[in-house]
């Protein structure tokens, strides 16, 4: 299913009826997708003092009316740091841990229990007229997460920190069978009987990769990963993403905590996790329902494929081909042809979404072939997809003895002669295709050894 990431944004509040048609139209196949699937949505206790947090609880309502299954995954820092605060107590931390002794204990106790009534009141709300209206979502929680202490680190114990041994994700998929939201905190149990104090990050990690969830999300203060001129970098490999963690640049504070835990998931087999601005209002619908999206993806392999193409992508292709048969550009052809031509055509995916694609017409008596119906989609045509899917079909040719490639066209002539095409004659073409050639269109003749 789509979740790429090219430059579409999602609808601002007005405009213009087709502009949303199209882009409701464009939204659909992730809704598709996305029924049934878990995503495990992380955010920090930033954003419960955050005005925009009303603005996420309507996305998470939307997201269950789509039949998403959703994990929250709660923290509690600042409500923590604000009750040591007035107790008058310092704040302990070691290689990013807080010492948790049982006073700070306490304090994170009372925090989550106080986060948990919140989201459960927003969670509640039905207001008519309101993006609430008719909701009628329960949430559960629990002790679903099992812990142990984290012990001594750098010759201090931690005392009550701990980490996730596991997660009860048999228990969590059951309430999520029965259409509940599960709110996780940031506190783990242990068989002993003993409370942990965990971080939301880890807790968010263990359950999406327990669960083999679809997607893991983590809210942030930042847009996500950029590169070193400040440019956003929409998509990542975990192999990519680990080459930014240990080059020598300094990352945000954020982006260091939260990308090793989205490159953990990937490799685990979360099948994508995001990193995106808890600041930008709707960034999350924008993230899940746009081809752009506003943050960071990270997946274990890349997103992107050319394959031979199979009869479940004759929909995809004509998608992609008919915009352009109707500009003129390329020849008609129907669905019961393409169906039956199918085995001509090679496929570019970009995360199961069909961007590009290519057919050879072998002429093996002349030991020639037909370069035909080479399309990218608008969003991708400027990545070198034409160049990969045309070098594709060149080595397929040359796989079959072909030693001639020829193409016809009538509005590509120069990217194809920038690409060693040189123009010719219809006398050039094999005799077979001569006698197919169709005056009236007159395209041009282009051939190119191989």
């Amino acid at each position: 299913m789509p979740e790429n990431k090219t430059n579409v944004s999602a609808p601002p509040a007005k405009r213009a009826p087709d502009d949303f048609v199209r882009w409701f139209r464009q939204a659909a196949p992730y809704i598709h997708a996305f029924r049934g699937k878990t995503f495990v949505i992380a955010f920090g206790g930033e954003l419960f003092q955050d005005a925009g947090f009303v603005g996420l609880v309507h996305d998470f309502n939307l997201l269950m009316s789509l039949g998403v299954r959703l994990v929250l995954v709660h923290g509690v820092r600042p409500q923590v740091e604000a009750r040591l605060k007035a107790k008058g107590v310092a704040t302990r931390f070691v290689a990013g841990r807080r010492v948790t002794d049982a006073l700070a204990l306490e304090c994170v106790k009372e925090a989550v229990g106080a986060a948990r009534v919140d989201v459960e009141a927003q969670l509640s709300m039905g207001l008519p007229n309101s993006p609430m209206a008719g909701a009628d979502i329960r949430v559960a929680s629990g002790n679903f997460v099992i812990a142990k202490p984290m012990g001594v680190l750098e010759g201090v114990d931690l005392q009550h920190t701990g980490e996730v041994r596991r997660v009860d994700t048999t228990g969590i998929a059951r309430r999520l069978d029965q259409g509940e939201i599960v709110l996780l905190s940031p506190l783990g149990y242990s068989p002993t009987g003993e409370v942990f104090n965990l971080t939301v990050e880890d807790v968010a990690t263990a359950a999406a990769s327990g669960l083999k969830a679809h997607k893991l999300i983590f809210l942030m203060e930042t847009m996500g990963v950029a590169d070193e001129e400040g440019a956003l970098l929409k998509e990542l490999t975990a192999a990519s993403a680990q080459q930014v963690l240990v080059s020598a640049r300094a990352l945000p504070e954020d982006v260091a905590l939260y990308l090793p835990c989205a490159i953990r998931a990937a490799r685990a087999g979360v099948a994508r996790a995001h990193l995106l601005s808890r600041h930008v209002d709707g960034a999350l619908l924008s993230e899940l329902f746009t081809h752009g999206g506003v943050g960071t993806m990270v997946t274990r392999e890349p997103v992107e494929s050319l394959r031979q193409a199979a009869i479940d992508d004759v929909g995809g292709i004509l998608a992609l081909i008919e915009p352009l048969e109707s500009e003129g550009i390329l020849v008609r052809r129907s669905r019961e042809l393409l169906e039956m031509e199918i085995g001509r055509f090679r496929v570019l995916e970009h995360d199961n979404l069909t961007i590009g694609c290519a057919a050879l017409y072998p002429f093996e008596q002349d030991g020639a072939a037909e370069l035909a119906c080479l399309a990218v989609h608008p969003d991708y045509r400027s990545g070198g997809r034409g160049e990969r899917l045309l070098a594709a079909m060149e080595a397929h040719a040359r796989a079959q003895g072909i030693h001639r490639l020829f193409v016809l066209t009538t509005r590509a002539a120069h990217w194809f002669v920038e690409r060693g095409f040189e123009e010719a004659d219809v006398g050039a073409l094999p005799q077979a295709k001569q006698s197919l050639y169709n005056w009236q269109r007159r395209s041009k003749v282009f051939v190119k050894g191989l």
